[in-house]
């Protein structure tokens, strides 16, 4: 018996290999299909098609300066533009708004996008919790100074990036910014269960508006997110075979921002351009509202 294990240790890591390309279709099987056209539409991305205007709203303008010409290049749209956007900071967001609200006329879509993942305990600038003062309310502000436009802009839509990560989270209103216990996971955790309460509600406050809104689970993609885990790190040299391209990890983002007639399911949660189940947890539309209001608190937006 034990010869039989070892013997299925050894020959674990070949199996692995030689299975990897169709575990890593299986896990890449969401495309988006959309053939839709955006001549003269407006997109904001955060963090790092042609015929849109897209804003790529960052924290690194270098780095997005670079993302900027291989988009250009790659899709010969020039309308490519990067813009200074700091999530831990709430001055910068309002100084990105109210410079993008200058600029244009219009916004179609917003792609809440940038986050953060599994970092020491640290505070933003304004003393929230890193991990839900960017991934939640840095965004949650960006959408709201964005909203009015988003508005008369309608058709628009917001997609916000969550994960399947959420499976583990909890609101803990009492503990929201980690003063009294702090786990860089959960914290994460709790940030990507916050996303999809946040659409939930924003969703319902926006019934009727033109503005529907999403939540996407983008799976486990290379990038730069796992820079704050050294064994996240290791985990994805190891796991690479299985991991999403960006490319692919965009796919239902891009699903959401531009298929037709997903108007219906605005609040839903999509995972691989399909809608997706999620927890209990998410589903509870007491503690979106609560959320929502401790948010606004938080943020000094006047509640309605």
């Amino acid at each position: 018996m034990i010869g039989v294990l070892l013997l299925l240790l050894l020959l674990l890591p070949l199996l692995l290999f030689i299975a990897a390309p169709q575990i890593r279709k299986m896990l890449s099987n969401g495309v988006c299909t959309s053939t839709a056209q955006l001549p003269g539409k407006v997109a904001v991305v955060t963090g790092a098609n042609t015929g849109a205007r897209v804003y790529i709203a960052c924290r690194d303008v270098q780095k997005g300066e670079l993302v900027a010409r291989e988009i250009q290049t790659m899709t010969g749209n020039q309308q490519v533009f990067v813009r200074k956007l700091d999530l831990a900071d709430t001055k910068s967001i309002r100084a990105f708004a109210g410079g993008f609200l200058a600029e244009e006329k219009h916004l179609h879509i917003l792609i809440n996008n940038a986050g953060v993942m599994m970092c020491p305990y640290s505070r933003t600038a304004d003393g929230f919790e890193m991990h839900i003062g960017v991934n939640h309310l840095g965004h949650f502000l960006l959408t709201h100074l964005l909203l009015e436009k988003l508005k008369e802009s309608a058709p628009s839509r917001v997609v916000n990036v969550s994960s399947l990560a959420h499976l583990l989270g909890r609101i803990h209103f009492h503990n929201l910014q980690g003063e009294k216990f702090y786990s860089a996971g959960l914290a994460y955790c709790h940030s990507k269960l916050a996303n999809i309460l946040f659409t939930k509600e924003l969703a319902r406050r926006l019934e009727g508006s033109g503005v529907s809104v999403y939540s996407v689970h983008p799976g486990t993609v290379h990038s730069e997110l796992t820079r704050h885990s050294f064994l996240m790190r290791c985990l994805w040299r190891i796991f690479s075979f299985f991991i999403k391209t960006p490319q692919e990890g965009a796919q239902t983002s891009l699903h959401c921002a531009l298929a037709e007639g997903l108007e219906i399911l605005s609040g839903s949660h999509f995972s691989d351009c399909r809608v997706t189940w999620v927890t209990a947890q998410a589903r509870n539309m007491t503690v979106a509202r609560r959320l929502w209001d401790v948010s606004c608190d938080l943020l000094g937006i006047p509640m309605d």
